[in-house]
């Protein structure tokens, strides 16, 4: 069985750029049944299982095989591992192969060690896009009574994740050659609409805080209006991102923004739900057993998380956020190293 650094390495040196992830699944699927863990490898996920044999709950290890492409700036080429040092680098090292590699290896070190229950690791395609096949592949594996989801969080436990919620935001005006803009009667400027909506969105919804994560932010990123530069538009649209809270479930969130601003308020995307970890979370205790001096946060990213939010779940994995998506993006091997310990730890003591 190869190490979780050595694992990692030949994970890095797969390119697996999101929609081309079959070669790294099939290499994951036959490294794990080498393993000796009961692997399914399908159009979903590559799914590993550790039974028991005696009734209990179901733990859930969750991460992701694809990366976003490479990008420019890199000074190491992206597929092909560097061990400098303590540092892996390549891309998808962080985000989130170190996690694949300590959650596969952490689950054949449990093998024959459960004391009731069973541990499934569902590595999934797609995140990095909005085809993630997560929510199909935990439909597929039955109840799930508790989860950890790995991404790069220095091992320190995200106990609340904010959620992602697009909406068009869209002024409607007359069409009219911007010379008689003053004459003819009544007229509305779309861009004059839009830009008193877009002055109201700082503090629109901060009546209420949520304990970890703070404010909602709802923050314009992208404008589009224009017919000809001596005309004036019928329509002018600002792209809202939505970084909302558990404090704002996205239906209350949606019809309170529509009530408080004059434009159209058009939500395209609410599915990116925020998550949070139960007060009374059994999970957490023992992950707290395992590790007494972990530290819990609030995590500003999404992650697939949203498909297991009805489970008691924490997000917890080896790297570091803010290297994601980087050129030279690198791991602290010791992390992960540390990971695999973590993983096997929380299953044996979650599952006691």
């Amino acid at each position: 069985m190869p190490t979780e650094i050595e694992l990692l390495r030949d994970l890095v040196a797969i390119p697996s750029v999101s929609g081309t992830e079959e070669g790294i699944a099939r290499f994951l699927a036959e490294t794990a049944g080498q393993a000796g863990l009961d692997v399914v490898r399908d159009d979903a996920s590559v799914t590993m299982t550790v039974d028991s044999g005696r009734p209990g709950p179901t733990l859930a290890f969750l991460s992701h095989l694809d990366v976003v492409p490479p990008g420019e700036g890199w000074t190491r080429d992206p597929f092909t591992p560097v061990l400098e040092g303590d540092r892996l680098y390549g891309r998808g090292s962080g985000d989130a192969k170190a996690s694949v590699a300590a959650m596969t290896l952490a689950a054949a070190d449990v093998v024959g060690a459960l004391g009731r229950g069973r541990l499934i690791v569902i590595m999934g395609y797609g995140e990095e896009t909005r085809n993630t096949t997560m929510g199909g592949a935990v439909g597929r594996v039955g109840r799930i009574d508790a989860a950890v989801v790995g991404e790069p969080t220095n091992l320190r436990a995200a106990v609340a994740q904010r959620g992602l919620m697009m909406a068009d935001l869209i002024g409607r005006g007359d069409q009219r050659h911007a010379g008689y803009a003053g004459d003819d009667g009544a007229f509305t400027n779309a861009i004059t609409v839009l830009a008193r909506d877009l002055a109201r969105l700082d503090g629109l919804v901060n009546e209420r805080t949520h304990p970890i994560l703070g404010l909602t932010t709802v923050t314009p990123t992208m404008l589009t209006a224009g017919v000809s530069r001596n005309v004036t538009p019928p329509a002018a649209k600002a792209v809202l991102d939505i970084r909302s809270t558990p404090s704002w479930p996205h239906d209350e969130l949606a019809r309170a923004l529509a009530a408080r601003l004059e434009c159209e308020l058009v939500i395209t995307s609410d599915r990116l739900v925020p998550c949070e970890t139960p007060a009374d979370s059994p999970l957490l205790g023992a992950v707290r057993r395992v590790h007494p001096s972990i530290a819990t946060f609030g995590s500003p990213t999404c992650s697939d998380w949203v498909f297991v939010r009805h489970a008691d779940a924490i997000k917890c994995g080896p790297g570091t956020s803010r290297r994601s998506h980087t050129p030279d993006e690198y791991v602290d091997v010791p992390e992960v190293t540390a990971a695999r310990s973590f993983y096997a730890g929380v299953a044996k003591e979650y599952l006691a």
